[in-house]
């Protein structure tokens, strides 16, 4: 790299506050843009610490920046088409070190038909074209500012020309990276780069092959090669290079490598009488942005919002709504699918210092359910359009100085709940004084006098009815429960009478076949398998008379999984509320649960360390959704092995939710409750004192952690130290893992993930709540575990990823192909 390349570099910005920092830039909705950020560390700090930290593209991660593994330094690029008008860059703070980024480059490359994959972006893997030179390539030369690399291989001939060679196809390579090609020096042999990624052996790959015929023919030589990707031959027709005119050959669908192994060769054909040759080459591997930003007319108005109240958060950054746990601070959003942009639906601006009217770009929040604008120092009057808003269920003003009269569209909108309090000069109606009439709560009490008696009526006449019900049914009589079903109190859910998703009893005995495959029991009753549609296969769970779970953990379990959604979490495919019978229709898990893996019983493979890993993952991220991903945030209270289950591909999902409860957020961080939750697995601190947290959850997971580490009992009164936390504890003070690992895994581990997966156990299961991880920290530190274990199989099967060198600096992240 030439001197003026390295300047850029040479100075770089962080970030000391905030978790999420972001760069807003403009560019343009639906044409490839090529983005690229550098990160140099260069121990500016003088602590001499590698930060690690994630950077995101809009609402999706794109990738971790580790210096620390990656201490020259390193660059990620991506060719991305944004699906708005602007587009955010984010670095975000994953744990003590502090984020920094040397440069942020972005290059629109024109509305063209290149660079086009069947799904996702494109994440440069590696770009080079070959000669023997060590010019690099760039701007002004590439027109889009790509990054080109000289590479060469000893068994290869470097040609070249000096004749000017055609480059205007849809890529405009540079002149300089088709003057060059190389060709085995073997004629007979093919040539061929191999590459190993082990950091992602699944990795989807878009390879594009860039060739030109820069040498002069006789009339008797014939260049004519098959491309091969894994010994599989690409494409129909061999290639036949065009004389000094690039061709650009592409796959319109991706490709993938056994285990991450590579191999991609040009080899001659019968008819050829020269070796095949290449002038470049650019290897992509498919990125997927799945998370859609937020609606963009929402964004607009929180952005105006922001700006007229002159607000100044610093956690108002990137997108408001995704992802979950970087949710703006006093949003809540609609968060259905990936797949649909979330909406705006609360606004929580209460106590902000507010001043100035009611600011109009709150209109343009279509999908707005709740406002909180209370003990602000807002003015003027209550705008009319607060009342056009069909969604808002729910406005408090109060606290602030508004004047006026509540406009006739607040006051005819059925079902809104508003606050004015405070507001001494606001007055109801279209009258500026106050009404001095007694007869309105005159009417309030007949009304409700009424609607007592009218009920007594009905719970006379259901009992009545009752009794007269015949007793011949197959499904027992359940457990007593309310004659009314009464939501929560203060609860926006409604109940389970009025949701969707309802089977009647007839459907539930036809599905299940009349009961007759009973796959499991548990403390609510029986489990049938069954099938929905006549294909699709679910689990049926029956309350038995017996159970000693009742029907306000029936209805607890079905409120939350109707509202909940997340990939780790068993969903809930309907549930049966009709008389005495009670069921849960969910979707079938066939490959049991994870505690039934670790013991071998009923037949059931034990699973391997590696596998345990990414099980305690998926996991924890069911976890973490219930405490940050929902609104109100979830408890578990019955987290153990036996409810996670595995699905055909060993994917676990977190099940049985008959204990969980919603916890305060904001200042409080407990809910007192009845002590529940299984023996061993429960939180010392909410046994001793009934205050529920999201770490009771933290405490059970680090149990279920160490039964995955030691496949011990969680109590085992035959042992010294009867819980697993006591025996792993004395075990520890000898200093070998080896002691305490399980001895079903025959020493086949990592002995660095295991280390750091059992001090995080140990961590969650420390006695003190306020000691313990959040259950997102879990998920980063399991993630961690889970990439030390892949790379040591990976080394064991000898693969390996040399650095690819780059100009005066060696950037740790570029890989190198090689040859062979």
């Amino acid at each position: 790299m030439e001197a003026r390349f390295l300047k850029p570099y040479s100075t770089l910005r962080y970030f000391p506050e905030g978790i999420r920092n972001c760069y807003n830039l403009n560019v343009e909705k639906g044409i490839n843009h090529l983005i690229r950020a550098w990160f140099i560390y260069g121990n500016y700090d003088g602590q001499d610490k590698d930060p690690r930290f994630d950077l995101y593209l809009g609402p999706n991660p794109w990738a971790t920046i580790d210096l620390y593994r990656l201490e020259n330094g390193t660059r990620k690029e991506v060719i991305h088409k944004p699906t708005s008008n602007s587009l955010q860059i984010c670095l975000v703070k994953t744990g003590e070190t502090t984020p920094m980024i040397s440069a942020l480059e972005i290059r629109p490359m024109g509305d063209n038909d290149s660079y086009i994959t069947q799904s996702g972006s494109l994440n440069l893997y590696f770009r080079v074209y070959l000669t023997e030179s060590t010019k690099y390539i760039r701007y002004p030369n590439d027109v889009y500012d790509r990054q080109w690399i000289a590479f060469f291989w000893r068994e290869w001939t470097q040609i070249s020309t000096s004749s000017d060679v055609g480059t205007s196809n849809n890529y405009e390579l540079p002149k300089a990276a088709l003057a060059t090609a190389a060709i085995p020096t073997n004629a007979s042999a093919p040539l061929t780069i191999v590459w190993t990624n082990s950091d992602n052996p699944d990795a989807q790959y878009y390879v594009y092959r860039h060739f030109a015929e820069i040498q002069d023919l006789q009339n008797n030589e014939t260049r004519e090669f098959n491309m091969l990707w894994n010994g599989d031959v690409m494409s129909a027709n061999p290639v036949i290079p065009n004389k000094l005119d690039i061709s650009t050959f592409y796959s319109e669908s991706p490709r993938t490598c056994d285990g991450g192994d590579c191999t991609f060769q040009l080899k001659r054909t019968n008819r050829s009488t020269l070796p095949p040759l290449l002038n470049a080459l650019e290897v992509f591997t498919a990125i997927q942005f799945p998370q859609s930003e937020t609606n963009e007319t929402d964004v607009v108005a929180i952005r105006n919002i922001e700006a007229t109240y002159e607000l100044s958060r610093i956690n108002w950054q990137g997108d408001p709504c995704v992802p979950l746990h970087l949710r703006w601070d006093a949003l809540n959003c609609s968060n259905t699918d990936a797949s649909t942009p979330p909406r705006i639906t609360s606004l929580n601006l209460s106590s902000s210092g507010l001043t100035g009217n009611i600011a109009a770009a709150i209109q343009n929040l279509t999908q707005l359910e709740k406002l909180d604008l209370s003990n602000n120092n807002l003015t003027g009057e209550v705008p009319e359009f607060l009342g056009n808003i069909k969604s808002l269920l729910f406005i408090n003003l109060s606290g602030n100085d508004l004047n006026g009269t509540i406009p006739q569209s607040l006051q005819r909108k059925g079902g809104l709940q508003l606050l004015r309090q405070g507001n001494s000069r606001l007055f109801p109606s279209e009258s500026p004084t106050k009404p001095t009439s007694k007869s309105f709560p005159v009417v309030i009490v007949a009304s409700v006098g009424s609607a007592a008696i009218l009920l007594i009526v009905v719970v006379v006449l259901i009992l009545f009815l009752r009794k007269k019900k015949p007793t011949n049914e197959v499904f027992l009589p359940r457990p007593s429960r309310p004659t009314m079903n009464v939501p929560y109190v203060n609860s926006p859910e409604p109940s389970i009478e009025m949701k969707k998703r309802k089977f009647t009893y007839l459907e539930v005995t036809k599905m299940t076949n009349n009961f007759g495959r009973v796959v499991g029991e548990g403390g609510f009753g029986v489990v049938c398998h069954g099938t929905v549609n006549g294909s699709e296969q679910v689990a049926v769970k029956l309350l038995s008379q017996s159970s000693t779970q009742g029907y306000k953990e029936f209805k607890a379990e079905v409120d939350l999984l109707l509202r909940v959604h997340h990939t780790n979490l068993v969903s809930l495919v309907g549930y049966c509320d009709e008389g005495d019978h009670l069921a849960l229709i969910y979707e079938f898990v066939p490959n049991g649960d994870l505690r039934q893996h670790l013991s071998g019983k009923g037949g059931k493979p034990i699973v391997n360390w590696g596998t345990r890993l990414r099980i305690a993952v998926e996991a924890a991220l069911g976890l973490e959704y219930l405490h940050i991903g929902c609104t109100p945030p979830m408890v578990h209270r019955d987290v153990k092995t036996t409810n996670i289950l595995l699905d055909e591909h060993y994917k676990a999902k977190l099940a049985d939710f008959g204990l969980s409860r919603s916890f305060p957020v904001g200042g409080e961080t407990h809910v007192s409750t009845v002590i529940a939750g299984t023996p061993g697995y429960l939180d010392p601190e909410y046994y001793q004192t009934s205050r529920l947290g999201e770490k009771s959850d933290v405490y059970s997971f680090g149990i279920v952690l160490l039964e995955m580490i030691s496949n011990q009992a969680v109590i085992d009164r035959n042992r010294i130290k009867s819980h697993i936390t006591q025996w792993v504890g004395s075990e520890l003070n000898g200093g070998d893992i080896a002691s305490i690992m399980d001895p079903k895994l025959n020493g086949d581990y990592d002995s660095r993930s295991a280390w750091r997966a059992l001090e995080l156990a140990m961590s969650c299961a420390d006695p003190t709540s306020a000691k313990r991880p959040t259950m997102s920290h879990v998920v980063i530190e399991l993630k961690e575990c889970l990439v030390s274990e892949n790379s040591m199989r990976n080394m064991g099967r000898g693969m390996d990823s040399p650095n690819f060198p780059e100009v005066s600096m060696i950037l740790d992240n570029e890989m190198i192909p090689r040859a062979r």
